[in-house]
């Protein structure tokens, strides 16, 4: 009997061993055959990693026009959480060598994505990530969190009331570490802190207007960091 049980455990032990590995948790294999694929930066190349969620991930496909003919390289995963991101920084941002990394996450996280989380914990990842790039020469734009008033696959998160308090969390230490903050809220919000119905159509994800607002506002802010 203690043979069979042995054996059972060792069986269970092994298919959750296979189980486990078998999890890209932060999806890894996205984009690793294109990071492969990237040349080396050329000499006075401004290249530019956009690190993100489905916000960041649409971009491209909304307003393909901002990416176009530019250095720029969209590194955002749907549904991502500012922790899966960290895991992947290396990969997806450092080993590619940009000069400035634009840094958009958080609204997956208050969602709950990947689990509960509190407003600290999430700047702490955004801070790892900014001190990450920091730590390579890479500048370092922080994105304010875009406003949402509801997900509509995760109610009654409040978004509304803890977007703006992350938001704030992210400029101070923006601010404390000489980094640039970019302020999408101000512009994109209701009074009800919700993205405004003309820049969205689920109220979370912008469509190709709300990235036509967010284009400018990016240029700017990888302009001050490219000149700090």
């Amino acid at each position: 009997m203690k043979k069979v049980i042995t054996y059972s455990t060792l069986i269970l032990c092994f298919f959750m061993s296979c189980n486990s590995q078998a999890q890209d948790w932060a999806n890894l294999t996205k984009y690793k055959e294109a990071n492969t694929n990237l040349s080396t930066p050329v000499k006075n190349e401004n290249r530019i990693v956009f690190m993100g969620n489905s916000i960041t991930e649409g971009w491209s496909n909304a307003m393909p026009s901002f990416f176009k003919d530019k250095p720029y390289i969209n590194r955002g995963i749907s549904g991502q959480t500012t922790p899966q991101m960290l895991l992947r920084f290396r990969q997806d941002v450092i080993n590619l060598n940009p000069k400035v990394v634009v840094i958009l996450a958080g609204t997956n996280d208050i969602a709950g994505n990947t689990g509960p989380t509190t407003l600290n914990e999430i700047t702490d990842n955004i801070k790892s990530m900014a001190e990450l790039a920091a730590k390579h020469n890479i500048k370092v734009v922080i994105s304010s969190t875009l406003p949402a008033f509801d997900y509509p696959w995760a109610p009654n998160k409040d978004p509304n009331t803890k977007i703006p308090a992350l938001n704030t969390m992210l400029k101070t230490y923006a601010k404390e570490n000489n980094f640039i903050y970019l302020d999408y809220f101000s512009v994109m919000a209701t009074k009800e802190n919700g993205l405004q119905k003309k820049h969205s159509g689920d109220g979370v994800h912008p469509n190709k207007l709300g990235y036509q607002i967010m284009a400018p506002l990016a240029e700017e802010a990888i302009a001050k960091a490219l000149k700090k």
